[in-house]
Formats: C-alpha cells, sequence, structure tokens
C-alpha cells in the first residue's frame, strides 16, 4: 500500500514555479537554488493540513470544490513567500548556494546502507542538554562522509535542540548483496569547558542491492545518553 500527500507534490509545484519566475528577474537578489527551494517546501509543508490518498478516487475527490483550491493556492503561496523571506535572511551557512545543488557521488550496485545514527548529550553535572559546540562521527578512515549536504560532520550542537545529534552516513559499496561486515565509529565531541568526549559504537549490516535515499525515523539507530563533564 502506497500512501501520498497530494499537499507534498502541490507544494514543491509551486515552489518552483514561484522561484523560477524570480530567477528570470533580472535584479532578482533571493536566493533560488535547489537547497533554499527544499528549505521552503519543508517550512510550508509544516504548516500545511496534510492531504492524504492511497487512490485515483483521492485524487479525483480533492479536486471537486473549486473554492476550496482556489483558498488552498492562496495558502500555499502566502506561506512560500513567507518561508522564503525567513530563508533567504539566514542562509545556510554551510552550503554553497549555487544555482544547482550537487549530489555527492552514491556507490552504485550492491551497497550497506548505514543507517541515521542519533544520540543526546547532556552536561553530566547538571543533565542540562548541551547547546554549544560540535560533535564528529570517525571512523578508522577519519571523519565518516554524510549521505549528503543536509546532513552535517562535524554537528553543531544549537539551543533548540535540547542536547540532540543525528548523523546519517553514506552508503558503503559491497562486493555482493546478503554479505554481512561489522562497522565501527567513534563519536567525539569539542566542546569548551568540557572533558573530552570518545563513544565506541559498532553496527553489523548486510549489503542490500542499492541504496537507500528516503529517510525513515523507523530505521535510525539511536544511541544511549551521553553525558560530558566540566573540565
Amino acid at each position: 500500500m502506497d500512501i501520498r500527500n497530494l499537499m507534498e507534490d502541490y507544494v514543491k509545484a509551486t515552489v518552483h514555479e514561484l522561484f523560477d519566475a524570480e530567477q528570470k528577474g533580472s535584479t532578482s537578489s533571493w536566493c533560488t537554488c535547489d537547497q533554499c527551494r527544499l528549505d521552503v517546501a519543508c517550512y510550508v509543508l509544516n504548516r500545511l493540513k496534510p492531504e492524504y490518498v492511497i487512490s485515483g478516487r483521492g485524487v479525483a475527490y480533492s479536486e471537486q470544490d473549486y473554492q476550496e483550491k482556489l483558498q488552498k493556492t492562496a495558502d500555499v503561496v502566502s506561506l512560500v513567500r513567507e518561508a522564503w523571506a525567513k530563508i533567504n535572511s539566514s542562509p545556510r551557512p554551510y552550503h554553497s548556494h549555487g544555482a544547482k545543488h550537487v549530489e555527492q557521488q552514491q556507490a552504485s550496485g550492491p551497497v550497506y546502507n548505514l543507517p541515521p545514527i542519533m544520540g543526546r548529550l547532556f552536561n553530566g553535572n547538571n543533565f542540562e542538554p548541551i547547546a554549544a559546540g560540535t560533535i564528529e562521527l570517525h571512523s578508522d578512515e577519519g571523519l565518516v562522509a554524510m549521505i549528503d549536504a543536509n546532513w552535517q560532520n562535524p554537528y553543531p550542537m544549537v539551543k533548540n535542540t535540547a542536547g540532540t545529534f543525528i548523523f546519517w552516513p553514506a552508503p558503503v559499496a559491497a562486493v555482493s548483496g546478503g554479505e554481512k561486515k561489522r562497522f565501527s565509529f567513534t563519536i567525539t565531541a569539542s566542546l569548551g569547558g568540557f572533558d573530552a568526549l570518545s563513544h565506541f559504537l559498532e553496527l553489523e549490516l548486510p549489503a542490500d542491492a542499492e541504496a537507500v535515499r528516503s529517510f525513515s525515523l523507523a530505521k535510525v539507530h539511536k544511541l544511549p545518553d551521553l553525558y560530558v563533564f566540566p573540565a
């Protein structure tokens, strides 16, 4: 069974239409890169009621009320412009914001799909979440490459995520599907005023036929809460 949110397609289409029109303007000063388009679409979708369907009948039903469709269009356009203004005023500092986002080269054929790795980091003295500094995911080869530019390593800790950090390593090439391999990682942190953190973890994974690029919370590997102590 495939469940689809019709608003996702509608919002993406509206974002592209407005961004393309802005891009053609000779005096345009707003960023129209792929990353900003995705950021705007996420902002809008998080503020709209979803419309889920599982059949053609559901799609047809959603098109019946013309007045409601006009209002929906106005609401989406308004939210896109609101999101665009916010994102344009504070663009992602780690993204080039070029005209086209260049995807990182991914392994083809059989691969080990490494799961997103999530954890929380706290001050061991008062149990408050760590809100500043960076946390890193390492393997024996060094800093682990992430699946794309939207996933950061090092990961910056900020106040509004309440100590939560998450990494999504890029798929690793395998010789053949079904074989298993053990991966070893170390999580380290650079936090002013705290002792060094070093947390070791291992994951044993089977090789899959192809790379998975759709995020799922069900696939996340959750770490036990980690603690650092003032130096």
